[in-house]
């Protein structure tokens, strides 16, 4: 069985559909999940109340499921940030690389004596003077 096949095989109806295909969608309803049981548990807990900690969990799963949602895809856009940057820099490298516009290679340097101590340049300079 080929992947073609497996992929076109299985197909989930509806809402399980967006949830697969959407990214941080299913991690941000896990989340909300537990976030639903817990502020609802919290709530129960607290006040003994089923009708208000039903409310109090419904609340707690959404405000859990977007805040995660969001976090998930502020840092996927961060991550599709740094590789673009790095693929670009890649593009560079492998078109400057080897050439005279390498900002790697250190240009020769011309043919110059090297420099003299500054004793050395007094000395010359007393000796020439009559």
């Amino acid at each position: 069985m080929s992947e073609e096949e497996k992929k076109e095989g299985f197909k989930l109806p509806g809402l399980l559909d967006v949830v697969q295909n959407t990214p941080c969608a299913r991690k941000a309803l896990l989340h909300g999940s537990a976030g639903y049981v817990v502020t609802g548990l919290l709530h129960f807990l607290a006040t003994s109340r089923v009708r208000r900690s039903f409310d109090a969990g419904i609340a707690g799963f959404l405000l859990t499921t977007l805040g995660s949602w969001s976090y998930c895809r502020y840092t996927n856009a961060q991550l599709r940030f740094r590789q673009r940057v790095i693929q670009e820099g890649i593009k560079k490298m492998v078109i400057y690389e080897g050439s005279s516009l390498d900002p790697h290679v250190k240009p020769k340097p011309t043919e110059q004596p090297p420099p003299q101590r500054l004793a050395d340049n007094i000395r010359q300079g007393a000796a020439e003077i009559p």
